[in-house]
């Protein structure tokens, strides 16, 4: 079943590759938004994407189909008993054995995955301008995250303006923090977060043209090294207050309109559903056998049998339903920005961040309808292009 879906989902991907390498020229529609340096960067971009995607996923499926074919599971699941029957603990423990196992997957995961995870940043990311680190480690990837330092948005005009706009639609906003998100990676982003009465929201200084570190000049950044002062500047980056408001406003459009809650309920009902399911086939001891286990049937590899394998029909077509709906919460969120006067401004902050983070504008509508949990450029700029005119 897995291979079957990689196999669809590779033919799709064909599908963009082509126009990868066939579109070479700004479409009419972009003529005026969008220089051809720009252009060709990002679809240079997506082509290393692209080709990095097969590769990997290619690795994925035939090193789950070679555990499979092995026997691996049931090796792991026996090295883990022999593990904690040394440490004293017999077979009737089967929690603890159940954490050996975890424990020996996830470290075997790491190590595979490791290759793939550096070459797509350091090679890929920094070949293309994105990355900002140093030292080849994970720790930036995963760690840094953890302690990166966020900033109360100083006062001014800003500030002033994005809680003017929350205060009109209701929303219960307490905090404004800018992180420094540009010392990873120069992609840009907005989010916000909190329970009831106590949202806060956060800027990447990446997304704000008056803030992002990549728009200062080398001698401004502190402990700046020779390698660094070396590297081509980019071009400034980031959008301008109206623009954030703009992109702001999508952001709590999707609060307004309760997607948050949907995708909470939805997620909610699915968990409800899978485990209902799980119960009814737990007990299953062909499902067991069909995986090399024919003396025991532990209740871990129980839930990796039926969540990983036999539901993979079902989280294939689920989640195509959940990226069609998340495509329609996109619209709706536009509209909302729209019906607060900001159309103009995010019409010209959707080119921005599209730009900034070289995404190309052209999609093969299949691949983007399986694939693409936001709606293309072109589709968003139209529907506000209406709007804009006016």
């Amino acid at each position: 079943v897995s291979n079957s879906a990689w196999s669809l989902l590779f033919s799709f991907s064909l599908f963009q590759r082509r126009v990868y390498r066939t579109t070479t020229h700004v479409p009419r529609e972009l003529g005026q938004i969008m220089d051809s340096e720009t252009f060709e960067k990002s679809r240079l971009y997506q082509l290393d994407k692209s080709t990095f995607s097969f590769w990997s996923g290619l690795y994925s499926e035939v090193e789950g189909t070679m555990i499979l074919l092995s026997g691996g599971i049931p090796f792991l699941w026996n090295l883990s008993g022999r593990i904690s029957g040394r440490a004293g603990f017999g077979p009737e423990y089967e929690i603890v054995q159940s954490l050996v196992f975890l424990l020996l997957a996830t470290l075997f995961s790491a190590v595979t995955g490791l290759p793939w995870s550096l070459y797509n940043t350091f090679v890929i990311e920094e070949k293309h301008g994105f990355n900002q680190q140093v030292l080849v480690t994970i720790y930036a990837d995963y760690i840094a995250p953890l302690f990166d330092k966020f900033i109360p948005l100083p006062e001014g005009e800003l500030k002033q303006q994005i809680e003017t706009m929350a205060k009109s639609i209701d929303f219960p906003l307490t905090k404004v923090y800018v992180v420094e998100g540009s010392k990873r990676s120069s992609h840009s982003n907005a989010y916000f977060y909190g329970f009831f009465k106590n949202k806060r929201i956060v800027l990447f200084d990446t997304l704000l043209e008056d803030y992002s570190a990549l728009n200062k000049e080398p001698a401004e950044e502190d402990g700046e090294n020779e390698e660094t002062k070396s590297k081509p500047k980019n071009k400034k980056q980031g959008c301008k207050n109206e623009e954030v408001l703009a992109v702001l406003g999508h952001e709590l459009g999707h609060w307004k309109l309760g997607h948050t809650v949907k995708n909470i309920i939805i997620s909610q009902m699915n968990s409800f559903l899978c485990f209902f399911l799980f119960a009814v086939l737990i007990g299953r001891k062909e499902l067991f056998a069909a995986f090399g286990f024919y003396d025991t049937q532990p209740t871990l590899i129980g839930l990796m049998i039926i969540f990983q394998f036999i539901f993979s029909p079902y989280n294939e077509v689920l989640s195509f339903c959940l990226t069609v709906l998340s495509r329609r919460f996109e619209f709706q969120a536009d509209a909302f920005a729209k019906e607060l006067g900001k159309a103009k401004d995010l019409y010209s902050a959707l080119i921005k961040l599209n730009k900034d983070n070289l995404g190309f504008p052209v999609s093969d509508w299949i691949f983007s309808m399986w694939h693409y949990s936001h709606p293309p450029l072109l589709e968003r700029l139209q529907a506000l292009k209406d709007a804009k005119q006016e």
